[in-house]
């Protein structure tokens, strides 16, 4: 665009008639997303609460998307492609985990004003939340309970709950690509949480002793662990957000607050890929 008289002047191809054509709002539904912000007090604050977890839900929808297709590109041995993927979640737990400094602004004193409001509206309620951690491997099945209530946010953690994880396509992708991943754990209980399995820590070893035989494996496994980093960064900013806005309040929906946010840091989804860096180079 030019510059005409200190005003950028539009360029002479650009459309400007919309009549009977899609336009911006149009494609991303403006009208819509911008009006499913309703806040309950006339707290000035409110709507920075909402607009920060609807914003949130958004990007945990790519999350659970893309984690979704990582995990049948590993099915189908396209590593390079899983590794994409991998790399944009965690791009995406890094943006979350940013918008924390936003909600930070929120003080005790601004947030009692409107909190009364949320009832027993609470994070732990974000089934697209619950449904990441079931697709990286930590599954509880008495989670479902919650969404008792939704029958779609349900069916979908149900559906989750029966799958594979992500981590149990990489193990079977190794498998096939000779690796002695034991039987076991190929033929595990998907449903269950994740717990280490120490069988696999010399599978590990061998990668990372031989990056230039396994280089595909080796580079995998490093974006796994720096998932999971990106993952726990967000968990912490979350903690510390919640205690320097409530203190040790419990929260909204009944959990202990910041206890429960603290026990959510000792969950890991790959635990075998920390316990190997004890033993390389032994």
């Amino acid at each position: 665009m030019a510059i005409e008289d200190g005003v950028r002047a539009m360029d002479e191809g650009m459309t400007t008639d919309f009549r009977g054509r899609m336009d911006y709002g149009d494609y991303l539904a403006l009208d819509e997303l911008l009006s499913a912000q309703h806040p309950i007090s006339d707290h000035h604050d409110e709507p920075l609460f909402i607009i920060q977890h609807q914003t949130t839900e958004l990007w945990l929808k790519l999350a659970l998307h893309e984690l979704r297709a990582v995990r049948s590109y590993l099915e189908a041995d396209d590593v390079r492609r899983a590794r994409k993927g991998l790399a944009r979640v965690k791009h995406v737990f890094h943006t979350i985990t940013d918008q924390w400094s936003v909600l930070a602004t929120l003080t005790p004193s601004e947030y009692t004003e409107f909190r009364g409001v949320l009832g027993n509206a609470s994070g732990f309620q974000s089934h697209q939340y619950r449904a990441v951690e079931f697709v990286l491997g930590n599954k509880d099945e008495r989670v479902l309970r919650v969404f008792e209530a939704r029958p779609h946010a349900h069916d979908l953690l149900a559906a989750e709950l029966e799958a594979p994880t992500v981590y149990d396509a990489f193990l079977r992708h190794l498998a096939r690509a000779g690796h002695p991943v034991p039987e076991h754990v190929l033929h595990r209980d998907v449903r269950r949480a994740w717990v280490q399995e120490d069988a696999l820590v010399p599978v590990y070893k061998a990668i990372y002793e031989d990056t230039a035989a396994h280089w595909a494996e080796y580079a995998t496994c490093e974006d796994l662990v720096d998932l999971e980093d990106a993952v726990q960064l967000w968990r912490f900013r979350h903690l510390r957000t919640v205690q320097r806005t409530i203190g040790f309040k419990p929260g909204t929906g009944g959990s202990s607050g910041v206890g429960f946010l603290r026990r959510a840091l000792d969950l890991t989804f790959f635990p075998e890929l920390y316990a190997v860096r004890t033993q390389i180079g032994t």
